[in-house]
C-alpha cells in the first residue's frame, strides 16, 4: 500500500428537510386543523481514529465527504427522518487543520477518539408549529437550514516510540531492517527511502515501535527535500537515535547538521532525549573507529557515544536496549497506577 501523509479533503454536512403544510381531511371532522409536521435534522460529519490504518491514501481518491440531508416532514405530524452521519475513519496520529492548514480543529492521538467537525442543518418547522389561538389554519412551513461545509487538511503524523535520525544513507533503514521485519528498500545511494517506515522492534519480552524517516538535508526545516513534513512524524516519539555515518571524513559536521535542524524546526525535538550511534562501524578499522568516535565526542558533549554496525549487527543489541530503557521510564511516567502496579512498558507480553 502506498504512504499517503497528507490530503486535502471537502466536507459537507446535511441540510435539514423542510417543514410540511398539510390539514387533517377526516369524515366527519370538520376543522380537523394543521397537521403538517417539520423536517428532519441533516446529518452531521464526524471523524474517528481507528487502529491497522497508516496512510491516507483512501482521500487521494475520496475527496468529496457529504452527510445525508434530512428528510421533508410529511402529513399527520410526522417528522421527517434525520439524515446519516458521515463517519470518516482515519489513522491515530492524524491532524485536522482549516483551509488555510495552520488552524488545528482535531487531533487523533488514541484509538476510538471521535469528533463532529460539521454538524447537519436543523429541519424546518411544519405548519402545525405556526397554528396558535389567533391562526387556526397557518399555511406557512420553513425551509430547512442547509449544512455547514468546510475544505479541510489531513496531515498524519507516525506514532512510535522511537525515531530514527540521521543524514541521508547514514544507515538508517538497514538498522530498522536488521531489528525489526520491516522491509524498507536499501541501497548505496542517499535518499533511497522516500517514505516513512514503521517497524516493531521485539525485545526481551517486550515491544516498542520504531519510525525511519528519509534522510534530512541542510534547511529540511524549511521544507528542502520535503524535511518539514518528514520531521512531523517524529515529533511524537519519546526517543531518538541520531545515526552517523562512520564513512563520512566529517563526523562532528554530519552531526552538527542534524541538530541544527532539529533545533530550527521546534515542535520539541531538540528537547526529546537523544542516544548517538556512530554507524557503519564493520567498514571502518578499529584506530579509525577511535578517532571517528573521539570526533563525534567532541561534537556532542556525551561520552557514551555507541559504535555499531546495523549490517553487521554489532552494538545493535545495546542500542536498542538503551532505547526500550527510556520508552520504559516514559511510560511509567505517563500511565498511572493499576490496582497499586505501576507495570513498566518493556513489560508487555510480545505479540500483543
Amino acid at each position: 500500500m502506498k504512504f499517503l501523509d497528507q490530503a486535502k479533503i471537502y466536507l459537507k454536512s446535511g441540510d435539514g428537510g423542510n417543514g410540511c403544510i398539510s390539514f387533517r381531511r377526516e369524515k366527519y371532522v370538520e376543522f380537523g386543523g394543521p397537521n403538517g409536521g417539520d423536517g428532519g435534522r441533516g446529518g452531521d460529519v464526524m471523524v474517528v481514529a481507528v487502529g491497522g490504518l497508516n496512510t491516507l491514501i483512501d482521500f487521494r481518491y475520496r475527496q468529496h465527504v457529504k452527510a445525508e440531508n434530512g428528510r421533508p416532514g410529511m402529513g399527520k405530524d410526522m417528522t421527517g427522518a434525520a439524515g446519516k452521519t458521515a463517519v470518516i475513519e482515519l489513522p491515530v496520529g492524524t491532524q485536522i487543520f482549516a483551509e488555510d492548514n495552520e488552524t488545528l480543529l482535531a487531533d487523533l492521538t488514541s484509538e476510538g477518539q471521535e469528533q463532529v467537525l460539521l454538524r447537519g442543518g436543523d429541519g424546518g418547522n411544519g405548519n402545525a408549529h405556526f397554528k396558535s389561538s389567533t391562526n387556526r389554519a397557518p399555511r406557512r412551513a420553513d425551509t430547512g437550514f442547509p449544512g455547514q461545509e468546510l475544505w479541510v487538511w489531513l496531515r498524519l503524523k507516525l506514532l512510535a516510540d522511537a525515531g530514527l535520525v540521521g543524514l541521508p544513507n547514514a544507515g538508517k533503514s538497514t538498522f530498522l531492517a536488521s531489528v525489526s521485519r520491516a522491509k524498507p528498500k536499501i541501497a548505496d545511494y542517499p535518499f533511497t527511502t522516500l517514505h516513512p517506515q514503521l517497524g516493531v522492534v521485539y525485545l526481551d519480552g517486550g515491544e516498542f515501535i520504531l519510525a525511519d524517516i528519509p534522510g534530512l538535508i541542510e534547511g529540511a526545516h524549511e521544507g528542502h527535500g520535503l524535511g518539514d513534513r518528514f520531521l512531523g512524524h517524529v515529533e511524537r516519539c519519546g526517543v531518538l537515535l541520531h545515526l552517523v555515518d562512520g564513512t563520512q571524513e566529517d563526523v562532528g559536521e554530519a552531526y552538527r547538521t542534524i541538530r541544527d535542524e532539529l533545533v530550527a524546526y521546534g515542535g520539541g525535538l531538540d528537547a526529546k532525549t537523544e542516544i548517538v550511534a556512530l554507524n557503519k562501524c564493520d567498514a571502518l578499522d578499529d584506530e579509525t573507529v577511535v578517532a571517528r568516535k573521539a570526533e563525534l565526542v567532541s561534537a556532542t558533549g556525551v561520552e557514551d557515544v555507541l559504535t555499531i554496525s546495523g549490517a553487521a549487527g554489532n552494538g545493535v543489541q545495546d542500542a536498542l536496549r538503551r532505547l526500550n530503557a527510556v520508552i520504559a521510564e516514559e511510560r511509567v511516567e505517563a500511565a498511572p497506577a493499576v490496582e497499586g502496579i505501576n507495570r513498566p512498558w518493556n513489560m508487555r507480553p510480545a505479540g500483543r
